[in-house]
């Protein structure tokens, strides 16, 4: 695939790839951007590179997902760097401000809520499937499992989901 090709194919998942980058980041808007340009620079420099073995979709969310994790743990050392530095440092008073509630109606603060209750994986799988259209197959290849394991997680994801959703049940008015 020529370097043109492949740059016409990466503008033309853009809008996918940013939602499997917030998802990724557990919808952190700015990290989510973060990580989709560092994994755009990995690919024209060469450090990540398309060799046909799935669909470019597949291969993309999958470099997606490694580099927002590498994402994670940089910003977890520079968190437990900081919190040491902290503690050898004389206590303040500074108090942050409390973080603002997601915005929407209460359906989808119960499915947000029903959502991040799923381990990791089956959050991811669901994700894949449902948000980005993936196969199943296709999401086992990203999140780099077996086919077997995938359907596991999405079945239990889904269990779970419908389980968590009807204890809710309608609200009374």
């Amino acid at each position: 695939m020529s370097a043109g090709d492949l740059e016409h194919q990466l503008e033309a998942l853009h809008g996918t790839s940013f939602g499997w980058a917030l998802a990724c980041c557990r919808w952190n808007r700015d990290e989510a951007a973060d990580v989709l340009q560092a994994v755009y620079l990995k690919v024209l420099e060469g450090k990540a590179r398309f060799d046909g073995r799935s669909s470019l979709r597949t291969w993309l969310f999958a470099v997606i997902r490694r580099t927002a994790a590498e994402h994670r743990r940089r910003r977890w050392v520079r968190a437990l760097a900081m919190d040491r530095w902290m503690a050898r440092r004389p206590a303040s008073s500074a108090a942050g401000d409390p973080e603002a509630g997601l915005a929407g109606g209460e359906t989808v603060r119960a499915l947000r809520t029903a959502l991040e209750a799923l381990p990791r994986r089956q959050r991811e799988v669901i994700h894949l499937v449902f948000s980005e259209e993936l196969t199943i197959a296709d999401a086992a290849s990203v999140l780099g499992i077996g086919v077997g394991s995938a359907r596991t997680h999405y079945e239990r994801a889904k269990h779970r989901l419908r389980q968590e959703l009807a204890a809710r049940g309608p609200r009374s008015r």
